[in-house]
């Protein structure tokens, strides 16, 4: 949950860029680089994948009530909604970039969208989600999950800076 707390400062910037969009009739690239970068490797890569790759599969041999069960599958279908909108707001700003001055309005529309689904998420996953699922953690699981959490974020950093140098390489001209 302390992680939902920085994806909530990032919304409030997506907001803050979709108004001053609205006004000035402008995007800043770099912020939507940014935004996506956040969205794709902070909230989907690690804070995502940290649910479903060690929470959710651990709730699931737990015998979770059909109503947890339901939030949980419901959770992992926003996760592929957050991944997909996304991709199409770096799509949008890629078109931008391109000279397409058109999809600023879909930028903004993304960015909205984003703020909103978000938020609802976030409130799914705090209050309805992952308090009640902690009940069926004793606290050596709680505390072996947190060391996974921690395990599964010093790999991030790698995955990240790899991917970011193939890139470059991938672009080199061949000597």
């Amino acid at each position: 949950m302390i992680e939902h707390r920085l994806i909530e400062r990032m919304i409030k910037l997506a907001e803050e860029e979709a108004r001053r969009e609205n006004l000035d009739n402008l995007v800043s690239n770099v912020f939507i680089d940014n935004a996506v970068d956040f969205f794709r490797t902070y909230a989907d890569r690690t804070h995502h994948g940290k649910e479903e790759d060690i929470l959710f599969r651990k709730l699931h041999a737990k015998g979770l009530t059909d109503d947890l069960k339901s939030v949980m599958a419901q959770l992992i279908e926003q996760h592929k909604y957050a991944r997909r909108t996304v991709g199409s707001l770096a799509e949008a700003n890629e078109a931008y970039l391109n000279g397409d001055a058109e999809v600023l309005t879909d930028i903004r529309e993304i960015l909205d969208d984003l703020s909103g689904f978000y938020t609802r998420h976030i409130e799914l996953e705090d209050k309805h989600f992952f308090i009640p699922c902690m009940a069926y953690l004793d606290s050596d699981e709680q505390q072996d999950m947190l060391q996974a959490f921690n395990d599964f974020d010093r790999g991030m950093i790698h995955e990240k800076y790899r991917k970011v140098v193939r890139s470059y390489e991938a672009n080199l001209p061949n000597s």
